[in-house]
């Protein structure tokens, strides 16, 4: 029997109110599919201060990345119109290890047309918006897979990419 592919599930989604129950379908559709989840446990971590806390988070969640095959990463707007930081973060050291990305949520429109525009091509703080056509700032366009559909969407490339089915 071959091994299950290891995916690591990056995204804003921890900060949800209902994220364990979230994780626990996250975990089923994985199953359904071949593929084994590493969901973040940001819920779960506990430490003598905030500082701690943090820390360990972040070191668990990099070493989850570190063991898993590929990532997939929810890249809706999140308190704005670009993605969630640490989402964008965990995408870099993945790509940085060599890991396979796939990207969900992913905007139909190219980043023109979803900024709201100051003047032709400015954002409403002056600085120039991306104008290729992309849906996603350019260098997590061409890092990872972008996916316009939602998580289950997404979970299914996947499983067909590692059965071989590219």
């Amino acid at each position: 029997m071959t091994r299950q592919p290891r995916i690591y599930l990056a995204g804003p989604d921890v900060f949800a109110r209902d994220y364990a129950a979230h994780k626990t379908r996250i975990k089923q559709w994985c199953g359904e599919l071949g593929l084994l989840a590493l969901c973040p446990g940001d819920d779960e971590v506990q430490g003598e201060s905030k500082s701690e806390i943090a820390r360990r988070i972040y070191e668990i969640n990099v070493a989850l990345i570190e063991s898993a095959d590929a990532v997939v990463a929810n890249v809706r707007d999140f308190r704005g119109h670009e993605p969630d930081s640490g989402t964008v973060f965990e995408i870099g050291y993945a790509v940085g290890r060599g890991k396979k990305v796939w990207c969900y949520n992913t905007p139909v429109q190219d980043l023109l047309a979803q900024v709201p525009q100051g003047e032709p091509g400015y954002c409403r703080e002056g600085m120039q918006i991306e104008d290729f056509g992309l849906p996603r700032n350019l260098m997590l366009a061409h890092a990872a897979e972008l996916v316009q559909g939602d998580l289950r969407a997404c979970l299914e490339q996947v499983a067909r990419w590692h059965a071989g089915g590219r």
